[in-house]
């Protein structure tokens, strides 16, 4: 089968639209929600975005969308649910977008079947998944397909509810709850989901269904979490009927029927109810039309981590209607208000439709996570916010957070304080957090990164006194050993699984510890974000984290010489050697978790010190070394290191589809070569980012991609922990965007061609002169204000000011 996309669909003409004022522009045209659906290999999700399609509001609850398997276990990705040729399993409520590793949640599904008879099992999706012909189509809050059965699927959500609408053909029509359900890792191993009880009641007609379901397990390692759920359809089934049935899925410490084969349901006879009890039944419902009744089923159904009774309040609440375009049209206007309109640029120009699809598909892309909880926390009542499904801080703390902080101060706020609340509850903020779980921590404990830059940037409505409480909770307490066979070593839960090695020795060594290099870094940046926050809050600990903060020196080797450059990030056993034998900068294993470092070789990481670029430079052998160094990374064909999924397609060391390599091709600022910047980020944005399904280079990861690239777009670009932001060149002549909650930023652009006139020639700031290749927030992002730029096709050297500073510089004596 082909892999299915709609060339078309940003250009859908409907009806649905047509009800947005002439006032009000709709930028949902220009969002196409397949970009990062599809990898390298044509049809596979492998190496692409790993995104959820589907229907969804801005930090939604509900993402509701299709669940696939495929069957190339190999290349299997199903993280959103959503793959271009996977076996439809089901329609399900609740998914993540962009993320690696192992899936996590497709919960409370349905499936409309055409017959359950044998060979068909309910128990057994392998009985009765469906693939699906022609091309399916989607558009923000909207997605279609047909399923190879005849049955045409359409859906749209609210914040905690969904719509579905069934086209049957002539015959028999069936709707399949299965309460059991969920997405599966289909590799197997440590990380996968496990159903673990639930339950399910009907309403005396069949029209009404309620109950729960409970699975733990997916990428972070979580207990259980418990969703409840309030199913209604339009049109009361001729029959409805529970069913319940032995669990074979083997999981660790719960009950299942080891080594059998799948069984059939039990259906009940007279009853309308099924739990699971203390064996972990599945159980679930059948629902069935006549023949002659109508064509069309729908359904709505809500859902809650609190109650059935709050999912049936947020089904009637959120969706009162049956028509599923009003749910439709209630999205768009959504996402146009409180995302799209917040940063406007000319449309009239056919030939930037690309760059507009970028730009707005992008902004959809992060805000799909994480999600805004708030009033249904069923762990504790604090009165605060309640966040989750931050899927992680180590990916969205670089440059999307700030993002964030600029267009959704008020959504942030929320964020943040639900971060801190989860310290004061739980005893750590988290790295990573979804179904109401901390896990997993991949290097640092980069809720301090985030924290920091809020402080800094004056976020308001922050406790700082129990911020700062959590941030030192990070810096001084070892979390206990998870023993998670991920990482036996440490804690990969929360915290700072290596404060054993970080503390007394100053890095965090080779030889008792994972992840080395790329930890001690990180660490290094948690101190410098410390030390940051407590210029305010504590500051007779400034210089204690400041010091901390430059213990990524203690790891530089400055002798080691690879590729005719010399000095290093290198491996140090906890006895103070440098571990050297065999030693390659640019090689990192499988760059996992047991690995020298992590999603990036110590090349990369060699560049990661942006609170001491100053130092960084000088260890580099000065400026004309740092230039060409970064000028190599950049070539073709110099990557040594196989990244497999995380790296498609790129051939180079610097590696703009992970993270750790977000800010280094602006570096070129620190030496005054800001063309160098924007030649070499542009490229890479070029080459990487396109209007298609493969359009991202690599997992989006909850939108972190996305927001490089707004940046991009912007002509900006933040540097975490700092108020400080890198002048780079927009790819608009005017951009409107409102920051700070009701504040005008107006960027500017004379003389730009974005085929080959976008070399700045000299800046504006606020109408005066700009000679710095860099700004702070307050000059322009707290009350607005106006950038303009002069493009060209010349290099310039434009900028004579001081270079971007370098606040956690620290001259530190070296370990011997």
């Amino acid at each position: 089968m082909p892999p299915r996309h709609s060339p078309g669909v940003l250009r859908l003409a409907t009806s649905l639209f047509a009800t947005l004022t002439a006032a009000q522009h709709d930028y949902s045209q220009y969002v196409n929600p397949f970009i990062g659906s599809e990898g390298p290999f044509e049809g596979l999700a492998f190496g692409g975005g790993d995104i959820f399609v589907g229907g969804a509001l801005p930090f939604g609850v509900a993402k509701v969308g299709i669940d696939t398997y495929e069957d190339n276990v190999t290349y299997s990705v199903i993280n959103g649910g959503y793959t271009p040729n996977g076996h439809v399993t089901g329609i399900s409520m609740m998914h993540e977008s962009g993320t690696g590793g192992a899936p996590k949640y497709g919960l409370v599904p349905q499936m409309p079947l055409t017959t359950v008879d044998e060979p068909v099992n309910i128990l057994d999706n392998r009985t009765y998944w469906q693939d699906r012909v022609g091309n399916d189509t989607t558009r923000v809050g909207y997605y279609a397909t047909q399923l190879e059965n005849g049955v045409g699927v359409e859906l749209s959500a609210s914040r905690h509810a969904g719509i579905m609408q069934y086209q049957f053909p002539a015959g028999e029509k069936h709707v399949l709850v299965d309460a059991s359900h969920y997405l599966p890792s289909e590799g197997g191993g440590n990380a996968v989901q496990a159903y673990v009880g639930g339950s399910i009641q009907l309403e005396p007609n069949g029209k009404t269904y309620t109950g729960h379901t409970s699975v733990g397990g997916g990428w972070n390692e979580g207990a259980p979490i418990t969703v409840f759920f309030c199913g209604e359809f339009e049109e009361a089934p001729d029959q409805a009927k529970t069913f319940s049935g032995r669990l074979t899925d083997p999981i660790q410490r719960y009950h299942t029927w080891s080594n059998g084969p799948v069984p059939e349901p039990q259906f009940s006879q007279n009853g309308s109810s099924e739990v699971s009890g203390p064996l972990n039944d599945r159980v679930g419902a059948l629902f069935t039309w006549s023949n002659s009744s109508a064509a069309t089923v729908k359904s709505r159904v809500g859902i809650s981590f609190i109650s059935s009774e709050k999912a049936c309040a947020f089904k009637n609440d959120e969706i009162p209607s049956w028509n599923l375009n009003d749910t439709v049209t209630k999205a768009v206007e959504e996402w146009n208000r409180d995302v799209f309109s917040k940063i406007q640029v000319p449309t009239g120009d056919a030939q930037n439709r690309t760059n507009l699809v970028l730009l707005y598909s992008s902004l959809y892309f992060m805000h799909l996570m994480p999600s805004d909880r708030t009033g249904e926390n069923p762990l504790w009542q604090s009165g605060e916010p309640s966040w989750d499904d931050f899927y992680t801080l180590w990916d969205i703390f670089r440059c999307t957070v700030s993002l964030y902080h600029l267009i959704q101060p008020s959504y942030y706020q929320g964020m943040v304080r639900s971060l801190i609340d989860i310290w004061r509850w739980e005893g750590f903020m988290p790295d990573g957090r979804s179904g109401n779980y901390n896990g997993l921590v991949q290097g640092g404990s980069n809720a301090d990164n985030v924290l920091a830059d809020a402080y800094v940037k004056g976020l308001p409505g922050i406790n700082w006194t129990a911020a700062y409480q959590a941030m030192l909770k990070d810096a001084e307490v070892q979390p206990y050993n998870t023993f998670s066979f991920t990482d036996f070593t440490a804690s990969v839960k929360e915290g700072r699984g290596a404060l054993y090695d970080w503390v007394p020795l100053g890095y965090v060594s080779s030889d008792r510890s994972t992840r080395p290099i790329s930890r001690t870094v990180e660490y290094a940046l948690n101190d410098f974000a410390l030390a940051q926050v407590a210029r305010g809050e504590a500051p007779d600990d400034v210089e204690k984290y400041m010091n901390r903060s430059a213990n990524w020196q203690n790891i530089w080797s400055h002798n080691i010489t690879h590729k005719n450059f010399t000095g290093f990030l290198a491996p140090r056993l906890s006895n103070g050697m440098f571990n050297l034998t065999d030693y390659n900068p640019a090689l990192c294993g499988d760059c996992e978790w047991s690995s020298i470092s992590y999603e990036g070789v110590p090349f990369e990481y060699s560049f990661t010190i942006p609170h001491d670029m100053e130092t960084l430079i000088d260890f580099m052998g000065g400026p004309d070394e740092f230039e060409r160094r970064l000028d190599y990374i950049h070539m073709p064909n110099t990557s040594e290191q196989n990244l497999g999924a995380n790296g498609a397609a790129i051939s180079t060391i610097m590696n703009i589809g992970n993270e750790p390599d977000f800010a280094t091709p602006y570096e070129y600022n620190y030496i005054n070569k800001q063309y160098k910047s924007v030649e070499h980020a542009r490229a890479l944005a070029n080459q990487y980012f396109h209007d298609a399904n493969y359009g991202v280079p690599g997992n989006s990861d909850a939108g972190a991609l996305n927001s490089w690239l707004i940046w991009q777009m912007l002509g900006l670009y933040p540097v975490v922990t700092q108020p400080v932001y890198l002048i780079q060149s927009p790819w608009f002549e005017d951009i409107n965007m409102t920051i700070n909650g009701n504040a005008t930023l107006r960027i500017m652009a004379n003389g730009l061609d974005n085929q080959e006139s976008y070399y700045v020639q000299s800046v504006k700031v606020n109408g005066e002169n700009w000679d710095k290749n860099w700004l702070e927030h307050t000059d322009i992002m707290v009350n607005g204000g106006t950038i303009e730029f002069e493009l060209g096709s010349e290099m310039t050297r434009w900028e004579n000011g001081d270079v971007p500073p370098s606040p956690g510089h620290v001259e530190k004596q070296q370990i011997s």
